[in-house]
């Protein structure tokens, strides 16, 4: 009781404070008030299939099939259940039915959604990465309208907004929009070239990886801590500078390349939500976007994430977990974590199991992670899930091992880590019997 009545206490403040806040910025700025239609579809029938084009390629590097496509559900017909530290909201209908998606809008309304965070109920939640919409430019917004407007009707009436009271008051995003909001479209910078401005633009814009690589505060907005490496539901998203111990200071550009291409290089593949990304996103893009990506990332100044001490081979936690690992993991991974290149993931410096928060490797091995199937790598390798078959110890003890084993150094992973793990993740239960 004690713990609720808290919770709704510190929602009352929030409120407060937001709503304080957002009223200052709707009175004194003006916040959200023009919308002006700079870019407008074109009429002419060979022009307008070449913007839809165009749009189509927008929405492939936005990623908007992700999240606008419930599992199972038609495309674009919203649905999908994103879960926040505030509660859970659902994905709008964006296709072309003019009950329940977008198909009455015009061109300015969806410009103050996708670019202001504006929707049709009001301000919206910042689950919808308008933070980095609002960098597109005006040709890639229209070129997106455009496409947008192609998508067959679907109906499908989504309660989008399902957050508890207060948080479910629209009104108090004015506030975190004046904090956290940059509502200006990019800006190329003069002292570096054409390639790495565009590698930018993808990242920062369309690509809005910060939603999930940059660290967030308690209100949900952005932290300094730029592309550092973020949690999100259950998985760490990793540090994207070229950190050498954390990041991407050991991968060349060609392997970034690879990696959002395929899903795989030599040293890693990936698992959860950026699978989904670059299924649906990255393996998309151009070469020549992939590459601007990839100069951008490598022109970022590393983190410099501390390179804790590795615990040594006699501490408790390494000697069961080099059983487990022999017993369990060698026969893919291969004795040495080299293994196997473009297939089964490096466990030896791979910036993913150095990182400061083990939450990614530990939700693979409780519950296993399809391989990426893409066009460039269509037989990709799976990984299965151990929760039924290792003790939430023995997994922690085994997550430490590959952490410090081989030149990686990390923290040590608890049992108490795994447990709430498979509680959050409602991974299956233990039933096998314990190594020691």
């Amino acid at each position: 009781m004690g713990k609720n009545i808290r919770r709704v206490a510190y929602g009352v403040v929030t409120v407060a404070v937001l709503g304080a806040i957002g009223y200052t910025a709707l009175v004194q700025y003006g916040l959200h008030k023009s919308y002006p239609q700079q870019v407008l579809v074109a009429e002419n029938p060979d022009q307008l299939n070449e913007q839809i084009k165009r749009g189509e390629y927008v929405a492939r590097l936005s990623d908007c099939t992700a999240c606008h496509t419930a599992e199972g559900g038609q495309p674009f017909a919203g649905g999908y259940k994103l879960n926040t530290p505030f509660g859970a909201i659902l994905s709008s209908n964006i296709t072309s039915d003019p009950d329940t998606g977008i198909g009455g809008w015009s061109q300015e309304q969806f410009d103050r959604a996708v670019r202001h965070g504006v929707g049709s109920h009001g301000y919206l939640y910042a689950a919808m990465p308008y933070n980095a919409y609002a960098k597109l430019t005006d040709q890639d917004l229209a070129d997106l309208w455009a496409y947008i407007r192609t998508i067959p009707p679907v109906k499908n009436q989504v309660v989008e907004n399902q957050l508890p009271f207060p948080f479910n008051q629209r009104w108090t995003l004015a506030g975190w929009n004046l904090l956290f909001f940059k509502d200006k479209v990019f800006e190329p910078q003069a002292n570096v070239s054409d390639q790495v401005n565009r590698g930018a633009y993808l990242v920062d814009g369309p690509g809005h990886c910060s939603s999930c690589h940059t660290a967030k505060n308690m209100l949900g907005g952005d932290t300094s801590a730029y592309l550092q490496g973020g949690a999100l539901q259950g998985w760490y998203a990793p540090d994207l500078t070229p950190d050498p111990h954390a990041g991407l200071g050991k991968w060349s550009e060609s392997d970034i390349v690879s990696y959002l291409r395929s899903g795989t290089n030599k040293m890693t593949a990936s698992s959860g939500p950026m699978t989904e990304a670059i299924e649906n996103s990255t393996q998309h893009m151009t070469d020549d976007d992939l590459q601007a990506i990839a100069l951008y990332l490598k022109s970022l100044p590393a983190s410099g994430t501390p390179v804790p001490q590795p615990l040594s081979a006699d501490n408790t936690a390494m000697i069961v977990g080099k059983k487990v690992f022999e017993s369990q993991c060698s026969a893919c991974h291969v004795s040495n974590g080299s293994g196997i290149r473009n297939m089964i993931p490096a466990l030896a410096g791979n910036p993913q199991v150095n990182s400061p928060d083990p939450s990614s490797l530990i939700n693979v091995a409780l519950n296993g992670s399809q391989g990426p199937f893409t066009h460039a790598n269509p037989t990709a390798a799976g990984m299965p899930g151990f929760a039924q078959k290792l003790s939430d110890s023995n997994i922690a003890d085994v997550m430490t091992y590959i952490r410090n084993s081989w030149g990686n150094s990390a923290g040590q992973v608890s049992t108490e880590d795994v447990a709430k793990a498979r509680s959050s993740t409602q991974a299956q239960p233990w039933l096998g019997s314990k190594i020691q």
